[in-house]
This record gives structure tokens, sequence and C-alpha cells, in this order.
């Protein structure tokens, strides 16, 4: 008997463990990392000072209501998830959690990270949260995302606020370098995520999401690559002109942003042919560390800054 409650109790246990894994899954946690990272770089970069527990706090709501939106984007997005390669494993479409739970779960979450960031920080930096949550599930997910193919140009937006965010919780304001910051993020997306679509156009075409290599076909889609890619690096370097970003700053945003648009013209000089998969997966895995990169060297400036003071 007491192996076989023995037995029975781990099982529950693996059971909760599976459960628990597969709710903290609808939080998208990769996105929600780069969330928190780009508002703590705002909170860092942003005049003034802010109480530890306020910023840790304001840090919590802002991931939370990131991950609100990944889950309201799961219920919603079931169906298209089930058919592509790279989401049909996901918890809703798993048949692990339900939609109804992921819809549940999605709201109560974006209540409490708007209430409480809101209520705790300020409502200029609460109300910013609302817009990205309201952005990226309503505006991106349930009326761009299978209707055009300026789905992401437009949507990417929702992306870009957390540092916006982020400035906001500690001045109540926004202002010409909390844009910039939104700016960058802006820009990067398209690249980032076309460079994706190329090398999974199968993915989206079956799923019947109008993404710009299925409608405009991978010609196109390299050229505004390139386009994008071209607006972006000088974009990375503004920081520096108002006075953000510091020189260290400034040569590895040249460095970074030369990088990339270099990453972007070998794509377009690709071609159609076989190495036209691997130039794209290059510059999609570059484009994520050009990101990091970028904040992670301003928001160093900004603590060395706060430390000699």
């Amino acid at each position: 008997m007491a192996d076989i409650s023995a037995i029975s109790d781990d099982r529950r246990d693996a059971e909760l463990g599976g459960a628990v894994g597969d709710y903290f899954a609808l939080l998208k946690p990769r996105v929600m990392s780069l969330v928190i990272f780009t508002a703590m770089t705002g909170m860092a970069a942003a005049p003034g000072g802010m109480h530890p527990a306020l910023a840790l706090i304001a840090l919590i709501a802002i991931a939370v209501g990131a991950g609100a939106s990944g889950a309201l984007n799961m219920w919603w997005d079931a169906d298209i998830d089930a058919v592509m390669e790279r989401t049909k494993k996901r918890p809703v479409p798993g048949g692990r959690v339900s939609g109804d739970e992921a819809l549940v779960f999605g709201l109560v979450l974006s209540c409490l990270s708007v209430l409480t960031l809101g209520a705790t920080v300020n409502w200029v930096a609460g109300g910013l949260l609302a817009l990205t949550i309201a952005f990226y599930v309503v505006v991106y997910s349930m009326w761009l995302k299978r209707r055009t193919p300026q789905n992401i140009v437009i949507g990417g937006a929702a992306g870009a606020f957390p540092p916006m965010i982020g400035w906001a919780a500690v001045t109540g304001t926004i202002s010409l370098d909390s844009l910039i910051l939104f700016l960058i993020i802006f820009m990067w997306t398209p690249p980032h995520f076309w460079a994706l679509a190329l090398f999974r156009t199968k993915d989206y075409e079956a799923a019947g999401v109008p993404m710009l290599p299925v409608v405009a076909g991978a010609r196109e889609t390299r050229r505004q690559i390139v386009i994008y890619s071209a607006l972006l690096a000088p974009l990375g370097l503004a920081p520096v002109a108002t006075g953000l970003g510091g020189w260290v700053y400034g040569v590895v945003a040249l460095a970074l942003g030369g990088m990339f648009l270099a990453l972007a013209v070998k794509l377009w000089r690709a071609g159609d042919g076989p190495q036209s998969d691997k130039a794209a997966k290059s510059l999609f895995g570059f484009s994520i560390l050009y990101l990091f990169a970028l904040f992670a060297v301003l928001l160093a400036e900004h603590v060395v800054r706060h430390i000699l003071g």
C-alpha cells in the first residue's frame, strides 16, 4: 500500500508540475524576458530615481502584463497555432490548457498587472501597459495578423512600448528619449520577423497568415528587410545625439548597425538559391543579439553613471 500511495503521490506531483509548466508557457517566457530587459533599460536611463521596492513592483507588473498578452494571444490564435510546426506544441493547441482557461488566465493577469502598476507606481505607466496589452491582443492578434502583410510593421508597436513604460514608471512622463527607444525596437521588428518568416514561409502559408513572404514573395521581403535595416542602423545612433547614450554605446551601435545592414544585404544577394534560408537564419539570430547588446550597453552606461553619481 505504501508503494502504491507513493506512486500516486508522484503522479499527482508530476501532473501539478506539468500544469504549472503549461501555464508558465502561456506567458511566452522568452518574449517576457526581453520585455523585462528593455523596460529595465528604460527605467535605468530615465532621469531621477526610484525606490528599489517600487522598481521591483514595476518590473514584475510589466512582466505579468507581457505574459498576459501572450496568454490572450495563444487563446485567440489556437487554431492557427495548431497548424504551424513552430507553435503546434503550445499548451492550447496541445490540449493541455483549454481555450477558456487561457482566456480567463490572460484577462485576470491583465487586470492585476495594470491595476498594480497604476496604483503603486503611477497611472501614466499603468495606462501605457494597458495600451500595450490592448494593442498586442486586439490590434495585432485579432485585427492585423490575419488581414494584412503589414501586420508585423504596425503590430510591432506592442513590443516597442516596454522601455517607454519603464521610463514612465520613473518619471511619470513620455519624452523624446523614451520615444527613441520605442522607435529602435519598432524599426527592428520587421526585419527580425521577416527573416524568420522567410525560412518559415510554409508554416504561414498552411495557417493562412498573410506574412510578407507569403503575399509578396521572398524577393520583395528581402528588399523590405534591406530598407528597414538601412533605416535602423542610423536610428540606433540617435541616443548619442540626445545624450541618452555615451561614446561606448555609440561605437557599439555603429558596429552592430553596420553588421545588421551587411547581413541584410547578404540575404538580398543570396536570392532564391540554397543559401537563402541560411542567410535568413543568420540575420534572424544576429537581430536578437543586436537588440540585446544595444540595450545592454545603454543599461550598463546608466548603471555606471548612477554609481559614479
